[in-house]
């Protein structure tokens, strides 16, 4: 079964209410480079990577990118939760609301911006990237992505089961129907961003 390493981005140098796409802070570039020797360390080999076409996530896969002489390969799917919501300001709040609750909850019409978005189907088009891949590879992606497939293999309807660390490494392996969640990445009290 293929092995996924599942990695959140580091940390970012502005909110979810405060930018539309951030880059990494200097923290969050340091923290890139650390995963990048954790996960050289623990897999010893070469892996496909793959990462959200979101700029933090793209920056914290540069360092693993440039130590595997590899270029990361973009994937939508594996993006942020998309917002209901174009106001900044009004984004952080639709997003906490949105956190507190369930997927069934999620599809209600207050939650998707009255039917205009499909959480429910980004849910599923989340677990069906993970559940094709047929090589171990290592993924950057987003704290609600994470969710997402720690969720589907764990049973869990809630949108957060866990509150991945930035730069926390979650693994998971795939029968390519089915995820198994085999270590539950770093928790820490983490804001979204």
């Amino acid at each position: 079964m293929p092995t996924i390493y599942m990695i959140r981005h580091g940390e970012a140098a502005a909110g979810w209410d405060a930018d539309m796409d951030p880059g990494l802070s200097e923290k969050g570039r340091a923290q890139s480079e650390a995963v990048a020797r954790e996960i050289e360390t623990r897999v010893g080999r070469k892996l496909p990577i793959l990462t959200s076409p979101l700029r933090r996530c793209r920056e914290t896969s540069e360092p693993l990118a440039t130590l595997w002489g590899r270029v990361p390969y973009i994937e939508p799917r594996v993006a942020e939760v998309p917002s209901a919501v174009e106001d900044l300001a009004e984004r952080g709040v639709w997003l906490r609301r949105l956190m507190a609750g369930t997927w069934a909850e999620a599809s209600l019409p207050e939650n998707n911006g009255n039917g205009a978005l499909d959480l429910v189907a980004w849910r599923n088009a989340v677990g069906t990237a993970l559940t094709e891949l047929t090589d171990d590879t290592v993924i950057f992606s987003h704290f609600i992505a994470i969710n997402v497939a720690a969720g589907l293999a764990t049973g869990d309807d809630r949108l957060v089961c866990f509150r991945p660390d930035n730069c926390s490494v979650t693994v998971f392996e795939t029968s390519g129907k089915a995820l198994k969640l085999v270590e539950q990445g770093r928790e820490a009290d983490t804001k979204v961003n």
